[in-house]
């Protein structure tokens, strides 16, 4: 394969950011006369949405208790909303079903979504949230609800779909995508990163951007970037050598039922469910107690997969990230792929819900799906520029949705400072600055 010897822009990753950032860079350097997305190159190791951007669930949602992760969706949800057709988005809506535990949390997100201009309706109280869920669906029956948080705006996207549709915008704009190259290192000059070194040749480039999701920890470490850093705490304290990057196991599965059983009471297509409660979770197989303590589900019906699609709260995995391997990736690993007990609780969870969904576990497709995310210390993403010239996308697995922060990059390397972004610096850890926390069961939420 021949590569180009040099390009002024080189993007790293062809997933959501890569593609995104060029496509926006291309429009930016043709509406500001520098240029033309002919000066920009993507590198993918593998392929368009070959990573988390082609498995992901496609959930698109503002729901979020820290206020710059509400700004920065709200945003991206304008993007989504700018081509639905060639990015198969589906603005179906989104609804944050919680107990009284996390009464408080999505109070205020609702009350800061009517600030920022974003259409929700908010309901509480045990028997208002039951009727109002019942006259969307005449089966809902989950315990232990108190709020109910329904997002008019969102919904969810077809992830291959949408990344190949991405990625034709990108290549109209003149973008190159080379696909099967591997990045293996940067030479520099000065601090500035001079040349990307690939398994393919070497590419000088005034510019590179990083956007490779659950690979950032190599390509990280391979910059000479900090494995280990000091956290200054909201308690003022000084946290010593944390760890940048860890893994976490994403679990999401499909039941295998005719998606039409989704829908709402008139036929509609329904928003896309969340649901938390610290109601007793017990098996819809044997009756068994599965947890006691909170837990979460999230689903939609989906047409392209043929059913209903979801998951469940990811968990940590405890070993040492220096040996966790992320290739082969997803439904590929020979490590992290949802097994029984992810089918089981989520079954179960789903037949909590709806009456519809009881003693369908029979159905639930039984195929690897899942991945691994790399999450930062806070679990929340960092955008910035490091080396002078390498601008870092690192979305700490809130990556599919947030469609809208390659726009926002490719306006910061014309030079115009991101309003939405800087909450998302590297140097928020020394500076104390870090995101609020909520109550939820989800560690990005």
């Amino acid at each position: 394969m021949a590569i180009p010897t040099h390009s002024k822009y080189l993007i790293i990753g062809a997933g959501v950011h890569g593609l995104s950032t060029a496509y926006h860079l291309a429009l930016e350097l043709k509406t500001r006369a520098k240029g033309s997305g002919a000066d920009i190159l993507i590198l993918d190791k593998t392929g368009i949405a070959a990573g988390a951007s082609g498995i992901a669930c496609g959930v698109v949602r503002n729901n979020y208790f820290q206020p710059a992760m509400r700004e920065l969706m709200a945003h991206s949800v304008e993007v989504w909303e700018s081509d639905p057709q060639v990015f198969s988005y589906h603005p179906v809506g989104y609804m944050q079903i919680s107990p009284e535990v996390m009464h408080e949390d999505v109070a205020s997100i609702a009350t800061q979504q009517k600030e920022i201009g974003y259409t929700s309706e908010f309901i509480e109280g045990k028997a208002d949230c039951s009727k109002y869920m019942r006259n969307l669906f005449s089966d809902w029956q989950a315990e232990g609800i108190t709020s109910v948080l329904h997002e008019k705006k969102g919904g969810y996207a077809n992830n291959q779909a949408s990344m190949k549709g991405l990625a034709i915008k990108a290549q109209n704009e003149g973008v190159r995508i080379l696909t099967g190259v591997k990045v293996t290192g940067f030479q520099y000059s000065g601090k500035a990163v001079s040349s990307v070194v690939t398994d393919h040749g070497t590419v000088q480039t005034d510019y590179v951007v990083v956007g490779v999701g659950p690979w950032i920890k190599s390509i990280w470490e391979t910059l000479g970037l900090p494995k280990f850093i000091n956290i200054k705490g909201r308690d003022g304290k000084i946290y010593a050598n944390i760890r940048m990057w860890t893994y976490w196991c994403l679990q999401e599965g499909t039941l295998g039922v005719d998606p039409d059983l989704g829908k709402l009471n008139d036929g509609g297509m329904p928003p896309v469910i969340h649901m938390d409660t610290d109601a007793p979770l017990y098996s819809d197989v044997d009756g068994s107690l599965i947890t006691a303590k909170l837990w979460g589900l999230y689903y939609k019906p989906d047409f392209c997969f043929g059913g209903v699609q979801g998951g469940a709260m990811p968990y940590k995995i405890e070993r040492d990230p220096d040996e966790v391997r992320v290739d082969p990736y997803g439904p590929e690993s020979p490590d992290f792929v949802v097994g029984e007990d992810f089918a089981h609780m989520w079954c179960s969870a789903l037949a909590f819900c709806q009456k519809r969904f009881e003693d369908k576990y029979a159905f639930y497709k039984k195929e690897p799906s899942g991945g691994i995310g790399a999450f930062s210390p806070d679990s929340f993403p960092v955008f910035d520029l490091f080396r002078e010239n390498c601008y870092i996308i690192a979305d700490s697995n809130h990556g599919y949705k947030m469609i809208g922060v390659g726009k926002l990059v490719a306006g910061e390397i014309m030079g115009i400072r991101s309003v939405i972004l800087e909450p998302f610096r590297f140097s928020r850890y020394s500076q104390g600055k870090l995101h609020p926390v909520s109550h939820s069961p989800f560690p990005w939420s």
